[in-house]
């Protein structure tokens, strides 16, 4: 087999180079801005990079060098060196005193008992006889206080029988799904969780019954979302 001198190799493989490169040049000339920004871009983060690791390098140098941790600074002090630094006899008689521990409660007065003498004791103060008319004024007032605190409590539970009869103050009757459940005091998270139990039919009457009663904005929203959501499917 023959086989070509080693230089007449080398410029064969250089001309088949120089023309792969020739036909790579127009995709290679597309790429070289986006290329060139790229490498742009890497080397400065390298630099930065290597910039912020010689400044950290250096304030770790001069933190040695210049701030030496004390083991403890002057103006710290804790209990335990108070009381070594403390003799036995003052040791014994010192408190620990707070800001509450200086505070002198103010003295209360003394108030002194009236001096009954013997003569002020012994003589009785004079009764003032109460006249017939104020007694019988006094007699009849009590009888109608009387009357009217009994008529009260009646007039009361008549009212809650109604009341109780009717469903509410409102005259809306209560519906039986409202009984079943509880809905007088049930909370907005329990209702939440039994409405997936609940018909239209019942949602309806549910609804209806807050709108006359109690009105409250929160269970007449979910209500109807709910109300919707059942008849949309």
């Amino acid at each position: 087999m023959f086989r070509p001198p080693f230089l007449a190799r080398v410029a064969a493989g250089a001309a088949v180079y120089a023309l792969e490169e020739t036909r790579r040049l127009p995709t290679t000339a597309l790429n070289f801005p986006i290329t060139a920004i790229s490498q742009m871009l890497q080397t400065t983060m390298h630099v930065q990079q290597f910039v912020t690791s010689l400044a950290l390098k250096g304030d770790a140098l001069f933190d040695q060098l210049l701030n030496q941790p004390e083991e403890q600074p002057e103006w710290a002090t804790f209990d335990e060196d108070e009381e070594f630094e403390q003799t036995p006899g003052a040791a014994s008689e010192s408190v620990r005193q707070s800001r509450f521990d200086l505070f002198t409660p103010e003295e209360e007065p003394v108030v002194e008992a009236p001096v009954v003498t013997e003569s002020a004791a012994a003589e009785p103060e004079p009764v003032a006889e109460p006249e017939p008319v104020a007694a019988e004024s006094a007699v009849q007032e009590a009888a109608e206080s009387e009357s009217t605190e009994s008529e009260a409590p009646a007039t009361e539970s008549l009212a809650a029988t109604n009341g109780h009869s009717n469903g509410n103050g409102n005259g809306v009757v209560e519906p039986e799904v409202a009984t079943r459940f509880g809905y007088s005091e049930l909370s907005i998270a329990q209702l939440r969780a039994r409405l997936r139990q609940l018909t239209v039919e019942d949602l309806a009457a549910l609804l209806e019954f807050e709108q006359g009663t109690l009105d409250r904005a929160p269970f007449v929203t979910m209500l109807t979302n709910r109300i919707a959501t059942v008849q949309a499917k």
